[in-house]
């Protein structure tokens, strides 16, 4: 039984992959480089959009000044075409409306840039839908350390005990046992079942509503 859940955005709640690629893609032919297909995105995605930048760029031209510039040009363009393909994922929105009625707590936490996190989340549910909605911050370190994780927890007002962290990937795994959280893995999202199975899911759910179950 749990008070509170906390959803990763990537890959969890929305299929954000075509729009990341697509604008990944478009930096590094500007850059002269060569891109990658979709299926190489889902393990380049998870880490951050500045960590996406490095693992994109050819191991030999990843100095800062590269690094700085094309992170720069991927947030100018992600700005610009984040909502292009990005949708929830089938259920979800159902999903939510059962959790909201049943009074649990809700919330976003993402490794994405914290406006495009919220840019997001508002463009694809309805206002109110979450309590906290929270992307990557100056200060505060990505996941899979636990402190967003742990500030979330804190302003939703229920006990990290009491909160369901779901995602797609080994990352969101390790972050919920590092912060005491119930760790729930999604097979529809980016990642494999023993990755989650691997780093630690307490279970692993096939469609959405299978979260609704957990409560009973």
């Amino acid at each position: 039984m749990f008070a509170a859940v906390i959803f990763d955005l990537d890959g969890t709640l929305a299929d954000t992959l075509e729009d990341i690629a697509d604008a990944m893609n478009r930096v590094l032919r500007r850059e002269g480089f060569p891109g990658y297909d979709y299926a190489a995105y889902r393990y380049l995605i998870g880490r951050g959009m500045r960590n996406l930048v490095i693992q994109a760029l050819p191991a030999g031209d990843r100095a800062d000044d590269t690094i700085a510039r094309c992170l720069a040009e991927l947030l100018a363009d992600y700005s610009e075409h984040f909502l292009v393909k990005t949708s929830l994922y089938e259920g979800v929105a159902e999903l939510l409306g059962e959790l909201r009625a049943a009074g649990v707590g809700l919330a976003v936490l993402s490794n994405k840039v914290d406006e495009l996190t919220r840019g997001i989340v508002d463009g694809l549910t309805e206002p109110g839908t979450f309590d906290v909605v929270m992307g990557a911050q100056a200060g505060v370190p990505l996941k899979p350390d636990p402190a967003a994780a742990l500030l979330v927890s804190a302003r939703l007002g229920v006990s990290p005990e009491a909160v369901a962290y779901v995602g797609d990937s080994g990352v969101d795994m390790r972050t919920a046992t590092a912060a005491g959280m119930l760790p729930v893995g999604v097979t529809w999202g980016f990642r494999t079942k023993d990755e989650l199975v691997e780093n630690g899911a307490r279970a692993v759910l096939d469609q959405p509503l299978d979260l609704l179950a957990l409560r009973q």
